[in-house]
């Protein structure tokens, strides 16, 4: 005889917009939530063992930090009540949902020609979102921002080795942006 996982309302905010609550199996992971749940499939499962980082999206915490949490690791109840942006939350949209423009981070990555297959680019995104949130919180002096997008971003794989044209992008988002910067 088979059992059904047990349940449990499930109330977050997603993107600005507050969902649920909805009835979600314990132990259901949060990429899993996203996909079958809340109908968002920007970000991508790739190991699924939390290495690669093209899952992660962005907890805002009270007070203004934000920090990346991986999805593919994270049960979706971790999340209930918080606030919750993913990669389709970045780009600001008109009244019918048609994007736009996007987050300085996504022109700048169009710009710069960064991905290849485009796998790994929402979790590359989420992450130099939360660099440059930290960043305009706790600027940094100009000669430690290679240093930094490095420390930053160096836990998120790219299979297609983009890593140069993603961190360029980033370095020029930083260095366009007034107030990421002190001089030095």
């Amino acid at each position: 005889m088979s059992t059904m996982p047990a349940v449990k309302p499930l109330k977050l905010t997603i993107n600005g917009k507050d969902v649920g609550p909805t009835d979600v199996p314990d132990g259901l992971m949060m990429i899993d939530y996203l996909h079958e749940y809340a109908g968002l499939t920007g970000s991508r499962l790739g190991c699924g063992i939390g290495e690669c980082r093209a899952c992660v999206v962005i907890v805002d915490k009270p007070g203004g930090a934000s920090e990346e949490v991986r999805t593919c690791i994270t049960g979706a109840h971790f999340f209930a009540d918080k606030k919750v942006r993913t990669v389709e939350g970045h780009a600001q949209r008109n009244d019918k949902g048609e994007v736009v423009m996007l987050s300085p981070i996504q022109q700048k990555f169009l710009e710069h020609y960064s991905f290849q297959c485009g796998y790994c680019t929402p979790g590359f995104v989420n992450g130099a979102t939360v660099l440059v949130e930290r960043l305009k919180r706790q600027p940094i002096a100009k000669s430690k921002v290679e240093a930094e997008i490095t420390k930053s971003l160096n836990t998120h794989l790219c299979r297609c080795t983009g890593y140069v044209r993603y961190y360029e992008a980033v370095k020029d988002v930083i260095l366009s942006t007034p107030g990421l910067t002190t001089e030095g």
